[in-house]
């Protein structure tokens, strides 16, 4: 897909994007705030974008935070540099992005924030590299999990709200993805914040960022890594300590929305992965999966709490 593909480059941040080319990536991001701020990193999720954080982003650099918002590989115009590498999604992968990010800006520490694939992302970095996080916030609390867990069998109503990741470990998943994108992106929108009322631009600004070259391969990977079909031996050894499920251990705040319709665990079961400083707090009225554009006041307090 080409570059200039309508949407793709643009934003409704006033700060604008920049480009930076930080380990395999060449990543698009927002920066914003003062630079010399306390720095904050947001992660977005699945099928979402930068734009989950539009409203939350002002809130912190207004209170004094420089602000980095990327797009994950796969989004946006976060591309990776050499047509060799593997279009991997397996968490290892994006947390090493993430460090490679943090490094070419020159922030030694940030806290983290994110949800869903940028809340598993933030969890990975506070648990092994927990000298670059000041502080976790992370929507559905201890997303870490690994191949040999993905292999237990749930219940079938657990599993049915699955039915994607299976969808995806074929090739018609994979070829009805491509196909589909944005009614399938709409469809998870919809099922994972059933009492959100987005309307259309709101969904079309995102729905920009999933144009990207990259961007079905590596969910497809993904989703077959989680059932053990996919993976690169170079991060064999991250992952096998991931697999152990260790503690994280900086202050952190779990969050949760009332109306969440994506697969998650009560906090009660993740609460003792947290060792240190801890709170959770589940936001009401109607909140779903994509909780940052949902209640961004309490997302970003969060984030100044922590």
């Amino acid at each position: 897909m080409d570059d200039k593909r309508p949407g793709t480059n643009s934003t409704a941040f006033p700060e604008g994007l920049k480009q930076i080319q930080a380990g395999l990536l060449d990543v698009g991001y927002v920066d914003a705030g003062p630079p010399d701020g306390p720095a904050v990193v947001l992660l977005h999720g699945w099928p979402y974008d930068i734009h989950s954080f539009v409203d939350v982003v002002p809130l912190l650099t207004s209170a004094g935070r420089r602000v980095i918002v990327p797009h994950l590989r796969g989004y946006g115009t976060t591309r990776i540099l050499s047509a060799d590498t593997v279009r991997n999604g397996q968490p290892a992968a994006m947390a090493l992005d993430i460090i490679a990010l943090m490094d070419a800006l020159g922030i030694e520490q940030a806290t983290l924030a994110g949800f869903d694939w940028g809340g598993r992302t933030a969890d990975v970095i506070a648990a092994l590299w927990p000298e670059r996080c000041r502080g976790l916030v992370a929507v559905s609390g201890y997303l870490i999990a690994s191949q040999d867990s993905g292999k237990a069998p749930l219940a079938p109503a657990v599993e049915r709200s699955w039915w994607y990741q299976y969808y995806f470990a074929t090739e018609r998943g994979r070829e009805g993805y491509r196909k589909n994108l944005p009614e399938f992106a709409r469809l998870i929108w919809r099922t994972t914040s059933p009492r959100w009322d987005f309307d259309d631009a709101t969904f079309e600004r995102s729905a920009a960022s999933l144009n990207n070259p990259d961007h079905v391969d590596i969910v497809i990977h993904n989703y077959r890594w989680r059932l053990g079909t996919a993976g690169e031996t170079q991060y064999d050894d991250i992952e096998r300590r991931l697999a152990d499920k260790p503690k994280i251990a900086v202050p952190t705040i779990t969050m949760e929305g009332d109306a969440n319709g994506a697969p998650h665990l009560e906090p009660n079961t993740y609460r003792n992965q947290f060792t240190g400083r801890y709170e959770h707090r589940t936001i009401t009225g109607g909140i779903g999966h994509n909780l940052p554009q949902q209640a961004p006041q309490d997302f970003a307090q969060a984030v100044l709490d922590v």
